[in-house]
């Protein structure tokens, strides 16, 4: 895999991102091209390079990027807002249809996790060919809930109210542990601790307006309106963190050509390279991506 370090702004703020491409690339025509995108706290180096590493193994030009304020793109990195993603997101759609070795009608959208709300949601602004949304969540309140018991979920409404107040007092928002309102089971945490927690730009202070922001997302809604745009959903099916029922959801309120995987295993114990269900989801993609984007490649 060839890897071309890139910046591109979204609303002024120095994105840093990586075009990868196959290694046999040659430069004439157009190619698709796909973007993978993070989940929560997560990074280019990461998720991202791993799904390129992949897909251009397939043939396709892949372009992975840090959200505002993550690892070395410039931005707060305690403001973790959703809609801000979303637009990161958006932005980098326009930067990677500017480049001159991408076919920008044929560009797909890869989100892992939360990530994958993140992709339905731009993908309802923009004109994406493909999306797809792996072990993701996508109604924010109702998730909560399901993550919560009652008394700590009416805890959560009370923390985030005062934390408005706060905000439109003082300007601010109250800082606070990244995992405070989203609290990880113990097979994720201990592979977060293993594989992510040394990444740089993994595990920062967030602050409470992260919660409000998960509130206030239904990428449900966007889906119903996603008619020209083919979706893959996958999910793990002992998926704890996000429960499969979410992923069924979106894709039963999905108004789109359609697909569903079911992945066996968890949140993420199979994301890993050389993993059997990893390289098997990473057929599925293809075989998605191929169909939607029009795209024949042959090795």
């Amino acid at each position: 895999m060839i890897e071309k370090s890139v910046q591109f702004y979204s609303e002024g703020y120095k994105l840093q991102g990586t075009i990868y491409l196959p290694d046999d690339y040659e430069s004439k025509g157009n190619h698709p091209a796909i973007i993978a995108n993070s989940g929560y706290q997560g990074v280019n180096e990461f998720y991202p390079k791993m799904f390129a590493q992949a897909l251009t193994e397939k043939g396709y030009i892949c372009f992975g990027f840090d959200y505002r304020g993550f690892a070395d793109s410039e931005g707060d990195p305690a403001r973790v807002i959703l809609e801000e993603q979303v637009a990161d997101i958006r932005n980098a759609l326009t930067f990677l249809r500017a480049q001159s070795e991408v076919d920008h009608e044929r560009i797909g959208l890869i989100g892992w996790g939360m990530g994958g709300s993140n992709v339905v949601r731009a993908a309802e602004k923009e004109d994406v060919a493909a999306v797809a949304a792996l072990n993701g969540f996508y109604n924010g309140e109702r998730w909560l809930k399901t993550i919560h018991s009652y008394e700590n979920w009416l805890k959560v409404l009370e923390v985030v109210y005062e934390d408005r107040i706060r905000r439109v007092t003082t300007g601010e928002s109250q800082p606070a542990d990244p995992f405070l309102h989203y609290p990880l089971d113990p097979p994720t945490r201990e592979y977060v601790q293993k594989e992510l927690a040394s990444k740089k730009g993994f595990g920062g202070q967030t602050r409470i307006q992260f919660t409000d922001s998960i509130l206030e997302l239904d990428a449900e809604a966007a889906a119903e309106n996603m008619e020209d745009t083919s979706l893959f959903v996958a999910h793990g099916k002992d998926n704890v963190l996000h429960p499969v029922e979410e992923s069924v959801s979106l894709y039963n309120r999905a108004s789109c050509p359609k697909k569903y995987y079911e992945i066996n295993g968890m949140h993420n114990d199979f994301m890993y390279s050389d993993h059997p269900e990893f390289t098997a989801l990473v057929e599925e993609l293809h075989l998605f991506f191929e169909e939607a984007l029009s795209y024949e490649y042959s090795k």
